[in-house]
C-alpha cells in the first residue's frame, strides 16, 4: 500500500499511513485532537510528556490533546505506522454515554495498549479497513472511516479497563536523568531557563545536557522549551480573554514579537488564530 495523508480541513479528523525507510516527524508535536499511533511493523522510541519509552510492533499509543510527543530513534528508522487524529466532538456521535465508553481517554495524558493476539488481530483488521476507505474514497468514506476509528478506540478502551496498564521501562539511566530535567521544565517554563543554569542545577555539563536532551526527547533544548511555552499559551488563548502581550509574559517570553514568531513556527498559525471563535 502506498503512503497517504488525509485531512478533512477542519482540524477534527486526519489519517496518515507511512511505510518508512527513514526517520520523519511533523513539526507540530501537540494537537487539539486525540492521536492514535498504531505501529504495524518495526520498533520506535517515543517521547511523550515526560517519559521516553520503546514501542513495538502491534502496540497502539493513544495521546490526549495538547500533550507534547515525538518519536526519537533515527538510528532504527524502518517502520510502518498508521496515525489517526480525531477530535472529541467526533466521539459524541456514538451516544450520550461516550465519556463512559471512552473513560480511559479522559483519565490519562496517554496510554499504550499491548494486546493479546485476539485483540491484535481485531485492531489490525480495523486498521486495514480504515486504510482501504481512505485510499478508495468511495461516497461517505470519511464518515465510514470515523466509525471504524471509534471501533478501534472502543477495543483499546475495553482492553485498558480490563487490564492493568504495564508501566514501560525507561531505555537507560541517561534517559531518566534527562527526564528529570524535562519534568522541571514542564513546571517552571514561565521562568528564565537558560541551558547553563539547568545544567548547573542538575549537576551535568551544558554539553552533556544539550547532547543527550536531543537523544532522549527528540527535541533540542530550546525547541522543547519553546514548545512547552507555546502549548500553554495556546491553552490561555483558547480558554481566557487575556491580552496576547500578557500571555506572552506569563509563559516566559520577554518580547511579544519573539513570542509571535515562535508561536507561528510551532503551531503554523499566528496567536490570534486561536481566538477566531471569540
Amino acid at each position: 500500500m502506498e503512503d497517504f495523508q488525509f485531512d478533512n480541513g477542519e482540524g477534527s479528523f486526519s489519517v496518515s499511513y507511512r511505510k518508512a525507510l527513514s526517520h520523519n516527524m511533523p513539526i507540530n508535536h501537540f494537537h487539539s485532537t486525540y492521536e492514535i499511533f498504531y505501529l504495524m511493523s518495526g520498533k520506535r522510541t517515543f517521547f511523550i510528556k515526560d517519559r521516553t519509552m520503546i514501542i513495538e510492533e502491534g502496540d497502539v499509543v493513544i495521546i490526549s490533546p495538547n500533550i507534547l510527543h515525538r518519536t526519537t530513534n533515527t538510528e532504527m528508522p524502518k517502520h510502518e505506522r498508521l496515525i489517526v487524529n480525531i477530535h472529541e466532538s467526533q466521539m459524541t456521535s456514538v451516544n450520550d454515554a461516550y465519556r463512559d465508553i471512552f473513560q480511559p481517554l479522559f483519565e490519562q495524558a496517554y496510554f499504550i495498549i499491548k494486546c493479546p493476539l485476539q485483540d491484535k488481530l481485531a485492531i489490525e483488521s480495523v486498521a486495514q479497513s480504515i486504510m482501504q476507505e481512505m485510499q478508495e474514497k468511495k461516497p461517505g468514506f470519511e464518515m465510514f472511516a470515523q466509525t471504524l476509528v471509534l471501533q478501534l478506540l472502543i477495543i483499546c478502551c475495553r482492553h485498558a479497563k480490563q487490564n492493568a496498564l504495564v508501566p514501560l521501562e525507561t531505555p537507560s539511566p541517561m534517559h531518566e536523568r534527562i527526564l528529570e530535567v524535562v519534568r522541571y521544565m514542564n513546571t517552571h517554563y514561565m521562568q528564565d531557563l537558560p541551558l547553563h543554569l539547568l545544567a548547573e542545577k542538575f549537576y551535568v555539563s551544558p554539553y552533556y545536557l544539550s547532547r543527550f536532551f536531543k537523544e532522549a526527547t527528540g527535541f533540542t533544548f530550546v525547541e522543547y522549551l519553546n514548545s512547552v511555552r507555546i502549548k500553554e499559551a495556546k491553552k490561555l488563548l483558547e480558554q481566557t480573554s487575556l491580552k496576547v502581550s500578557l500571555i506572552a509574559r506569563k509563559v516566559g517570553f520577554g518580547s511579544v514579537t519573539h513570542f509571535g514568531r515562535v508561536f507561528k513556527l510551532v503551531t503554523g498559525h499566528a496567536p490570534l488564530y486561536y481566538r477566531k471563535d471569540k
